[in-house]
């Protein structure tokens, strides 16, 4: 579905693609031993893939990774000279769509490695890769064995071009977490038994780790979208989205009346309940109900009753100012998505990729 026009739109999010540039300058500065990438997936943190790719790759960013093969195709001629990396790794019998469109897989093990040199010789010519070691995640990457294995018969990477090897950090928003140096002690012990590959560690909150996490290719991700990467200090990026919802009535509610499913918050008082035209199949979660909050002129509007699909209520009574048509802040400079996150129980990544379709999305250039 298209985005909505914002003059037919019950919800706006205006994006500032100069904010992403310039998270993308700050994070280059705190990571001078080697290049920051840009990290798309999720169609970049759910704020449109095609915009930011070509807002960092005008920026002088030349390193991209997505999660899924179909991401890379949707920007890979978006970003001439460019790596694009696909982390979850080399899809069975898609190999002549990496090689065709120069996709970079992330190879987390034997079987993708043996798959892809393969393909590279049918091809006769090289093929990039990034190694993908496990230090502690246990989800993806090559396990101790595998490794040894590797190191033992180097020839298995014949026809690969090993570009990057990398891992991925378990607890880098805990700065004090022993598992990061733990992760990063085992990565440097392997790494130099890939002869002319290059490391990759740090993730958004590994940038800010410290200078002994640097490396020769950073993957930051939320922090560019703004999400604060230092969670036990204040925000060190800058804010990037801002998500407006329109009112779409006004009523009074009478002392013990319900609003919402279930009837779950009564009035206490004569109160002006405001309906917006959000909900949760816009990514709103309905984990706020009785327990969100809009911003209208800079203060709290408590979100009342349940949210619904397509609708939300609010107690306007204190903001005679609230009228249908009045647009109400849900992030922006009152709220940011940390903020709601920490009011539904999840984090930031969440309520970004949830952001949904039927939003206008306006960029505001770099």
């Amino acid at each position: 579905m298209p985005d909505q026009r914002p003059d037919i739109a019950c919800a706006i999010l205006d994006i500032d693609l100069g904010a992403i540039v310039a998270n993308w300058h700050r994070l280059s500065a705190l990571h001078p031993s080697g290049p920051v990438a840009g990290v798309l997936k999720a169609n970049a943190y759910g704020l449109g893939a095609p915009p930011v790719a070509l807002a960092l790759h005008q920026a002088g960013c030349r390193h991209f990774f997505v999660a899924l093969l179909s991401e890379a195709l949707a920007i890979r001629d978006l970003l001439p000279g460019s790596m694009v990396a696909v982390l979850n790794g080399l899809i069975p019998g898609a190999e002549a769509e990496y090689l065709d469109h120069d996709i970079t897989p992330v190879l987390g093990t034997l079987h993708e490695i043996d798959t892809w040199a393969a393909a590279a010789r049918a091809a006769g010519r090289g093929a990039d890769a990034i190694l993908h070691i496990d230090t502690g995640m246990h989800r993806l990457g090559l396990s101790p064995s595998d490794v040894a294995t590797l190191q033992a018969d180097p020839g298995r990477l014949a026809g690969i071009r090993a570009r990057f090897v990398m891992t991925h950090l378990v607890s880098s928003e805990v700065a004090d977490d022993p598992l990061n140096t733990a992760q990063r002690d085992h990565f440097s012990a392997v790494r130099h038994g890939f002869s002319g590959a290059r490391p990759s560690l740090a993730n958004s909150s590994g940038v800010f780790l410290g200078e002994g996490w640097g490396s020769e290719l950073a993957r930051p991700g939320a922090a560019l979208y703004g999400i604060n990467p230092t969670p036990d200090q204040p925000n060190p990026m800058r804010a990037v989205v801002r998500l407006s919802a329109r009112v779409l009535s006004v009523r009074d509610v009478p002392v013990g009346a319900s609003v919402g499913y279930n009837a779950t918050w009564r009035a206490e008082r004569p109160t002006r309940v405001a309906t917006a035209g959000i909900g949760y199949a816009d990514g709103f979660h309905r984990a706020l109900s009785n327990r969100g909050k809009a911003f209208f002129d800079g203060r709290p509007l408590p979100l009342v009753g349940r949210v619904s699909m397509d609708l939300t209520t609010f107690d306007a009574t204190d903001h005679p100012g609230v009228v249908p048509g009045t647009w109400l802040e849900i992030i922006g400079p009152n709220q940011s998505p940390d903020d709601l996150a920490a009011l539904c129980g999840t984090n930031g990544y969440e309520v970004l990729t949830s952001l949904g379709h039927r939003f206008a999305r306006v960029y505001h250039p770099a």
